[in-house]
C-alpha cells in the first residue's frame, strides 16, 4: 500500500517522538541516583558570646549541614559555663585553656578538648583617650599608627588611685580604671586579672603566694569598675553604645572590631573613626578550646578544625588560626592601628594560681 506523503510525515514524527522518549528514558537510567539527604544530628552547648556571630554564620550552618550537624548553644562566660547545668549537653566552647583546667578541677571532664581559635587580649578605647593617655605617658602611639599601653604604669595608675586627668585625659571624670567583664564569671575579665596579677609578680607569671600577697590590689582595682557584665560581647555592645562618658577603656579580644568591620560594615563606619584598638604590653592569648563531651561533641570539634572553618572563622570574624597558617594579612579587614604579629606577650599563671586568682575576686562587689 502506497502511502500519502502526509502519512510519511506523520509516521516519521511519531518516530522521532518515541526515540526521544526512550532517549530519555536511557539518558535517566544512566545517571546517578541522587545521594540520600544527610541526617541531622542535633548538637548542643554553651558558647561564649563573642563566637555567636561565627555559630549564627550562614556559611558555617551549610557546612555543619554537609557534615549531618544541626548546631545549637546557650551563651554563658567561660568560667560560668563549667558550674552551669550540663544535662543534655554535647559541648563546651570557653575562650582559654586556663578555663578548661578551672572546669576540670571542679570535675568537668571532657571526652576531647583541643584549642581551634586564638585572639590576643586588647583594650578598646576612644580617640580622645588614647591620645590625651598618650600625652600622659602610659600610651604609646608607632610610627605605623598603632597604639600600646604600658601595663605595668597603667597597673600602677590603678593601684595608686591616679584620675583620668592624673593620665592625661583631662575630659575624663573620676579615677582612671580599665573595665572588664566578671574576672570570675568571664574569661576575659579572667584573663585581664592573670595579667594584673603578673604585671605585680614583676613580669613573671603570678603564683600563688604572689597572688596571696597582691589579693588586696587586684580586688581594688576590679572594685573600681562597679557591675561588671558575664559576656564579652554584652560588654564590647555596651561600650559601643554608651560611649565615652560611661565606658571610656575596656578589655576584649581582638576579634571583636574585626568581627564588626566584616559583618555589621554601616555601624563600622559610623565608630572607626573613634573607636580605637590598643595593644597592651605585656598582652596575653585567648585560646577558644572546644571542649567535647561527647561523641556528638567530637564531630563539633572537628568541623571547627578544618581548613575551610578556619578560614571562615579569620575572613568573616577575625578568629585566628589555631596553627597560624592560612591566615593572610589583618590589613583585609581595614580596621586602623591592628598588629599581625603581637610582639609582647605573658604566659598565663598555672592553674594553681588561677584557682587563687578566682578565689580571690570572688568577694568583689558589684
Amino acid at each position: 500500500m502506497k502511502l500519502s506523503k502526509s502519512k510519511i510525515i506523520g509516521l516519521i514524527a511519531l518516530l522521532a517522538v518515541v526515540a526521544v522518549v526512550c532517549g530519555t528514558l536511557v539518558w535517566r537510567q544512566a545517571q546517578p541516583k541522587p545521594a540520600a539527604p544527610v541526617e541531622q544530628v542535633k548538637v548542643t552547648g554553651y558558647l561564649g558570646g563573642e563566637k555567636i556571630g561565627l555559630f549564627d554564620d550562614a556559611k558555617f550552618k551549610a557546612a555543619a549541614a554537609k557534615q549531618g550537624l544541626d548546631i545549637d548553644y546557650r551563651k554563658a562566660g567561660s568560667l560560668a559555663m563549667m558550674d552551669a547545668d550540663r544535662s543534655g549537653m554535647d559541648y563546651l566552647f570557653p575562650s582559654s585553656r586556663a578555663a578548661v583546667e578551672y572546669g576540670n578541677a571542679k570535675g568537668v571532664k571532657a571526652q576531647q578538648s583541643d584549642i581551634v581559635f586564638n585572639s590576643p587580649i586588647v583594650l578598646y578605647t576612644h580617640k580622645a583617650v588614647a591620645d590625651g593617655l598618650v600625652a600622659g605617658g602610659l600610651i604609646t602611639k608607632d610610627q605605623n599608627g598603632v597604639y600600646h599601653m604600658d601595663m605595668a604604669k597603667a597597673v600602677d595608675a590603678m593601684e595608686n588611685n591616679k584620675t583620668w586627668a592624673d593620665v592625661g585625659y583631662t575630659a575624663g571624670y573620676g579615677q582612671f580604671r580599665i573595665d572588664s567583664t566578671d574576672p570570675v564569671q568571664s574569661n576575659s575579665g579572667n584573663e585581664y586579672a592573670a595579667l594584673i596579677a603578673t604585671v605585680l609578680n614583676g613580669g613573671q607569671p603570678a603564683t600563688v603566694d604572689s597572688v596571696t600577697r597582691d589579693g588586696s590590689k587586684i580586688a581594688d582595682i576590679f572594685a573600681k569598675s562597679g557591675w561588671m557584665e558575664t559576656s564579652s560581647e554584652d560588654s564590647f555592645n555596651q561600650f559601643l553604645t554608651l560611649g565615652v562618658g560611661s565606658k571610656p577603656m575596656m578589655v576584649g579580644y581582638e576579634s571583636q572590631i574585626l568581627d564588626l568591620a566584616v559583618n555589621q560594615p554601616d555601624a563600622f563606619k559610623q565608630i572607626k573613626d573613634d573607636v580605637t584598638i590598643v595593644y597592651p604590653t605585656p598582652t596575653v592569648w585567648s585560646t577558644h578550646t572546644v571542649m567535647a563531651l561527647d561523641d556528638k561533641g567530637v564531630k563539633l570539634l572537628n568541623l571547627l578544625k578544618t581548613p575551610e572553618i578556619q578560614k571562615l572563622a579569620w575572613e568573616r570574624h577575625g578568629f585566628r588560626a589555631a596553627n597560624f597558617v592560612g591566615t593572610d594579612s589583618i590589613g583585609r579587614f581595614k580596621v586602623p592601628g591592628t598588629l599581625d604579629q603581637i610582639p609582647a606577650v605573658s604566659e598565663l599563671p598555672n592553674n594553681d594560681a588561677m584557682q587563687k586568682l578566682i578565689a580571690t575576686l570572688q568577694g568583689v562587689k558589684q
